[in-house]
Formats: C-alpha cells, structure tokens, sequence
C-alpha cells in the first residue's frame, strides 16, 4: 500500500511538473511494458534500456520483459521533461535520487527548485546570447544582401 502512494504521489508530481492532465491513465493500470512507455512518450526502447543502464529508471523483470511501475512511468516524465529545459541526466538522476530519501519530499523539493532556479537563469543567459547572435547574424544577412545587390546591377 506504501509502495502504490509513493507511485501515485510520484506520477502527480510529474503531472503536476510536465503539465500534463492529472486522472488521464487508466486506474487500475499500474504496470507498463517497455513498449507502452515508449508509445506513450515517443522515445526508442533503446532510450528506455540507456535510462534503466544509468540506474534512472528501475523496471522489474519477467523473464526477459522489463515491467515499469506508475512511479518508473512518473520518473520517465520528468527525466524527458529535464532533458528537454537542459540538465545533464547526472543532475536529474540527483534530483531524482532524493525522492528516495522518505522525508515527505521536502528536500527533493528544495533541492529541485535550487537547481530549477539556476537553470532558469542559465537559460535566460542563453536566450541572451542567441538574441544578440541572431541580431549580427541578421545585420551581416543585411549587409552581404545589399552587397549582392550591388555587384548583380553592375554586373546586369
């Protein structure tokens, strides 16, 4: 009973995080073949297995089928949903890690929004630097555009 709290509460955080609708998963459905995951998310079995090898997700086995839980299925979210704002799968294996620690989740959570603070401003930092990248990129278009221009009526 523990076991399928911590899985529910594990899949609500991640609904929560990704955004995705809570309530939109079966009930009763509590176990997830490799494919299914891989459906669901669009990302390869040989994605799945790299997550399983770096110790991020941990599906029990029958035989040779690996079978993912609610909370291996809410874990899957948000290491795709980290990759996708740019942590290294170190930082959200870390992150991910703490959620073991049974201290109702508060130093996950702390610790999460640490690092989801420092990223955001390395992103914005980015997003800085792209800007002004696209501004001289655009200028220099400008620029070679109007010199084209110039040597095709010479030359016309």
């Amino acid at each position: 009973m523990i076991e399928h709290t911590e899985d529910l509460a594990a899949e609500m955080l991640a609904d929560e995080v990704t955004g995705r609708k809570p309530g939109t998963l079966p009930p009763h459905q509590t176990v997830f073949t490799i494919g299914d995951l891989s459906r669901e998310f669009d990302t390869t079995l040989r994605a799945l297995r790299f997550y399983e090898d770096k110790g991020l997700l941990n599906p029990r086995r029958d035989g040779m089928t690996r079978l993912y839980s609610r909370r291996d299925r809410a874990r899957l979210k948000l290491i795709l949903m980290g990759k996708k704002v740019g942590f290294p799968l170190s930082d959200i294996k870390a992150m991910l890690d703490l959620y073991d620690l049974k201290d109702g989740q508060v130093t996950q959570l702390r610790v999460s929004l640490n690092r989801f603070r420092e990223q955001v401003a390395k992103l914005e930092a980015q997003k800085s630097e792209i800007e002004i990248a696209i501004r001289e990129l655009s200028r220099t278009c400008d620029i070679v555009e109007g010199m084209l221009k110039e040597k095709t009526t010479k030359q016309g």
